[in-house]
Parts: structure tokens; sequence; C-alpha cells
């Protein structure tokens, strides 16, 4: 092993907690029983162990598992999608059912194939899950629908709680990390989500360890909030299969406290930062803190006015 492979090696602080308890397995089961996806899973996220055995949460993944796009940092498997499938909104607000959960989060993988990108079968369930679950609170994750505006006012007039579109990286490694997305074009389907439902808070994520400078991560924020997006979210890239792109760097938490410290300097109502974060990692707690963030700017908007 040379000295780099050795420098590379996962720190402490990215050991993974196993957790397979009756949550972990009873999840797994429900999943499987109602033919359904998780990112959780087809991304092999390190918090799996975590969401599914300690909080009871999961990150649904509609349209199949299977992405038309084939980005260098992602484990989702690519080809050829499957039909679409109109009965998975229900099957997805039944489980939300089942879990009880008070919050959900709804992704999806590119379907470049369909002319709306998938929007109007992540909207149904959107819909759907109001309908059985009157009070839960629903974030979306979606692509960027190939940017086409009619696409995203069909996702936009379900009103989700929370719209999520990530830029993933700095403007300079995004052609060498994504597949087909470009920086602008991610900057611009944010801005216009804003701009048709203001009061929705809208959030992105950054993976580090690509080979980014602290310097254009402070870039990658100011374009976020210069596009009006609430929340941003910080966490260590972790390189999936040998096929992938290689880890560069292994930031230190107290780096994470950095850049959390940065965002929040910056005007973000809300940040998750540290090694192991994901974009919906602690989802149920960014939706009440953006509420409370929109309402103390609400309150300060009516005082100037007086």
């Amino acid at each position: 092993m040379n000295k780099q492979e050795e420098i590379l090696r996962k720190p402490e602080w990215l050991k993974i907690k196993l957790n397979t308890n009756e949550n972990y397995t009873g999840l797994k089961k429900l999943m499987r029983t109602e033919n359904l996806h998780t990112v959780c899973e087809e991304a092999r996220c390190p918090n799996i162990h975590e969401c599914w055995g300690t909080r009871r949460t999961a990150t649904f993944m509609i349209l199949g598992d299977t992405c038309t796009r084939a980005c260098r940092f992602c484990a989702v498997k690519t080809g050829l999608p499957s039909e679409l499938d109109w009965q998975e909104p229900e099957r997805v607000a039944e489980s939300v059912q089942k879990m009880n959960l008070k919050h959900v989060v709804v992704t999806m993988v590119a379907r470049d194939d369909l002319k709306d990108g998938g929007a109007a079968v992540m909207a149904e369930t959107i819909r759907a899950i109001r309908r059985i679950n009157p009070f839960t609170t629903i974030e979306v994750l979606p692509s960027d629908l190939q940017g086409r505006y009619e696409s995203l006012k069909t996702l936009m007039d379900a009103k989700p709680d929370i719209l999520n579109h990530n830029i993933e990286t700095v403007r300079r490694l995004t052609r060498r990390v994504r597949a087909r997305a470009t920086y602008d074009r991610s900057l611009e389907f944010l801005h216009r989500a804003k701009e048709m439902q203001p009061e929705i808070p809208t959030k992105s994520s950054i993976m580090v360890g690509l080979g980014e400078t602290m310097e254009e991560l402070a870039e990658a924020m100011d374009d976020l909030r210069a596009n009006n997006v609430d929340i941003v979210t910080f966490g260590q890239y972790l390189q999936p299969t040998k096929k992938h792109m290689k880890v560069v760097k292994y930031y230190h938490p107290d780096e994470f406290s950095e850049l959390k410290r940065i965002a929040l300097e910056k005007g973000f109502s809300h940040c998750e930062s540290g090694p192991l974060v994901r974009s919906s990692y602690h989802a149920d707690e960014q939706v009440g803190a953006a509420a409370k963030a929109k309402h103390i700017l609400g309150n300060m908007e009516q005082t100037q006015q007086i």
C-alpha cells in the first residue's frame, strides 16, 4: 500500500454503528412487501442503521430503481428504466401511514426518458401522502427535470413542505462529478422553485472530499444564497465502489463545524454539516427549523414596516 492510500484510510469518526433491531428489520420487510425502493439502500447510505433502527425514518425513491444518468459519485444503478407505475404513489402513502411518519422524504431516479422527467408521478405522490397522512410534512428531492419549467411547475403546484435539489459539488468539479446535470441549471431550478412558491423552503446539499477548496465551498454557498436557498447540508463523499470517483480528502469534524458556522453566517436558516450527513439526514428537524426561521423573518419584516 502506497503512502497516499495510507493517508486516505477511513478515519475513526467515519465508523458506523450497526443497528439491526426490530425497527430496522420491520422497515426492510415493509419495503419489500410493498415493492418500494429507498435511496437509503440503493445509494448505500451510511446512516441507514441510525435512520431505520433508531429514528424510524426512510427516504422513498420513486420511479423505479434504475437511473438514466451515470453520475460518478452515485451507487444507484444506471440503465433502461421500467415502465411507469401509477400505483406507486398510493403504496408510498400507505407505507408512510404504516410507519406513522411525521416527516417523509421522497426522492427519485433521473428519468430523462420521460418528457416531464417524472414530475407528474412525484406530484401525485405528494397528493397521495397528503390524502392519507394530512399531518405529515413532505420533502421532495427531484432531479433537475432537464430544466423544463412546466415540469417544475407541475411539482411545485403540489406544494411540498420542502423542495430539495442538490448541486452536489462546486462549480469547477461539476462536469467531472455529475452526468448531464449542470451547475447553473441546478441554481436556476432552485431559483424558479422559490419564484413559483416563495413560502416553500428550498434546500441543497454538497459533498466534500472530491478535491474542492474551502474558498470554492464558500462561493457555492454564496451562489445558493443568491438564489434564495434556505437550507444547506454538507457531508463527506465516500467512494461506493472501485468504479466510482476516489476520495481526495477526509474532512475532520472541526472542518464540518467551520462549514456550518460559515453557512449560518451567510444567512442559511439551517445547516447540517458532518462526516456522515446526507441530503435527508435529520430532515424532520430541518422542516421545523425552516418554519421557525420563516416565522422570525416575517415578524422582523412586520416590525420594520411599523
